[in-house]
């Protein structure tokens, strides 16, 4: 049974447990599963972690090393309260989830509350980081981290933040968030080696629709494709139909980006087939917005691509967690999971926060796939690219093992 929450938590190691792991030679793979699995082979070797060490981010002192037989402590930051408490409460679920998993007693994870506010998590990492964290787990909204990274910097202490916000990357805190950029990039690369040349978009008026759009742009430009028509919309408003059947009248495009998600993107995208355009012709492309389970409740989306964590590698904790809980953990859960797995790792080995192991060149292995932690403070993720079928998605083009493919 799950230990309520509480001022500091310490955690056991359970066998037969998930694991994220460190892709290479320094610890070895292993999967996820719920009970033995029947013999496999022997999987391919993994690449070694590259010998040249990782600088430190500068203004971010040294730490001290851990003290023989002392614990690891890690302050997890999270709005328990206010309006995002739900979502801080499932990932808590989740971290906690890793912790009896595959914590051990090197690890004391800090739980505090963020209070979805910048002075509420100031005050939180404050006492999490004189209480002796020697990594700060979270907080997930961007005003939180701006708020924390100077009580964080002031004590040499490195952050793992949910929040996507580009422009708090770099300066000893990383970013573990999707990145619609990373997810824009993946499916128009794929778009465009299947065919696909003339990009279009048509997206919110909003910081989101502006990272799409820019993403857009880039990933087209990269790609050697071209970008035509960029229509925008009010993203309060209730009467897009204009702005869609202009949209659909321009046809100088086989493939348009719809960067919204939930019960917007469901509203708009049934306008695009009503004014005209033709599916059999135009590719309707997406980001991790539609990693929601009521996307394939929509027809006009039926064939549509995206790119995305493969839903395959999450299907068991999926399962653990609503046994647990009695309800689905949304896809930000995982982010939870594979932050306090990766503080239980880096405890294991010693306890070392820093820069270089966290930026470990192999990176790791969780349950989003791999995903790896940038100097710049940045996360590059393996994705999966999928299509909607049905009720469901399919991977269509599965997401990298290793990180090789990547860099060469």
């Amino acid at each position: 049974m799950l230990r309520p929450l509480g001022l500091s938590c310490s955690f056991r190691r359970l066998p037969l447990a998930a694991m994220l792991v460190i892709l290479g030679a320094t610890l070895s793979a292993c999967s996820i599963f719920s009970k033995p699995p029947p013999p496999k082979p022997a999987p391919p070797p993994l690449p070694a972690p590259i010998a040249t060490p990782v600088p430190a981010p500068p203004n971010v002192p040294a730490q001290p090393a851990l003290a023989p037989g002392a614990k690891a402590k890690v302050a997890l930051l999270l709005p328990l309260s206010g309006p995002s408490a739900a979502i801080g409460q499932a990932m808590l679920d989740a971290a906690q989830m890793a912790m009896f998993e595959i914590g051990d007693a090197k690890l004391e994870l800090l739980v505090r509350d963020s209070g979805g506010t910048g002075t509420a998590a100031a005050a939180a990492a404050h006492g999490a980081i004189t209480d002796g964290a020697r990594l700060v787990i979270g907080p997930l909204l961007a005003a939180e981290v701006e708020a924390v990274k100077p009580e964080a910097k002031t004590a040499g202490v490195a952050i793992v933040a949910f929040s996507t916000s580009a422009q708090l990357a770099g300066n000893g805190t990383w970013l573990l968030g999707f990145d619609p950029r990373q997810e824009i990039e993946r499916v128009v690369s794929y778009a465009h080696a299947h065919g696909r040349n003339r990009f279009a978009a048509l997206a919110p008026s909003s910081a989101y629709g502006d990272i799409a759009v820019a993403a857009l742009r880039d990933a087209a430009s990269g790609a050697g494709a071209t970008v035509g028509r960029i229509s925008r919309y009010d993203a309060a408003s209730t009467s897009v139909g204009p702005t869609v059947q202009s949209f659909v009248a321009a046809d100088d495009f086989d493939a348009v980006l719809l960067p919204e998600g939930g019960a917007r993107l469901r509203a708009l995208a049934p306008l695009l087939p009503f004014y005209g355009l033709d599916r059999a012709k135009i590719q309707l492309l997406g980001t991790g917005l539609w990693a929601d389970r009521s996307v394939g409740t929509e027809p006009a989306l039926e064939g549509a691509w995206f790119a995305g964590p493969d839903p395959g590698l999450r299907a068991d904790f999926e399962k653990r967690f609503q046994d647990l809980y009695r309800h689905a953990p949304p896809l930000l859960a995982t982010l939870g999971y594979d932050a306090a797995a990766l503080a239980a790792v880096l405890a294991r080995n010693g306890g070392d926060f820093s820069p270089g192991a966290l930026t470990n060149t192999s990176g790791f292995a969780g349950l989003n796939g791999i995903f790896r932690l940038m100097p710049d403070g940045t996360v590059e993720r393996g994705l999966a690219l999928l299509e909607v079928r049905g009720n469901e998605t399919a991977v269509i083009d599965p997401s990298p093992t290793t990180f090789q493919r990547l860099t060469n």
